[in-house]
């Protein structure tokens, strides 16, 4: 079994993933605070206060499966808005360090290049 694994393990780089960071920086306006709560299936990580100019941050493991997902909900001026701000087969090749700038007409990642993407409908 040890040299199953061991195969495995060399054949794919690593048996388990390396640890990944969100960073969701506050990127809106002066004067205008972020209301955040992420959660997976399997953490709920709170809601967060983040200040215009400041950010907030988690790190996990993504599973070995592929299909680690985190989503959020972000509340500012009175409205709330909902974003998958980590999913595995989307991220797993972009970034390690997921930086997101969250802006009013949506989050934007900066990793190799940035992508912005619209804030996306709430769940059913």
């Amino acid at each position: 079994m040890l040299l199953s694994l061991t195969s495995l393990s060399a054949v794919n780089g690593s048996l388990f993933p390396s640890k990944t960071q969100v960073l969701i920086y506050n990127d809106l306006a002066p004067g205008i605070d972020l209301i955040v709560h992420c959660k997976s299936s399997d953490d709920d990580l709170g809601v967060r206060h983040v200040a215009y100019g400041n950010d907030f941050e988690f790190h996990f493991r993504p599973n070995v499966w592929g299909n680690t997902l985190f989503h959020c909900t972000m509340k500012f001026n009175g409205i709330l808005h909902w974003f998958d701000i980590y999913v595995q087969k989307r991220d797993e090749f972009i970034c390690d360090q997921c930086v997101w700038k969250v802006r009013p007409e949506g989050p934007c990642l900066i990793a190799r290049r940035r992508i912005c993407y619209s804030w996306g409908p709430p769940p059913a």
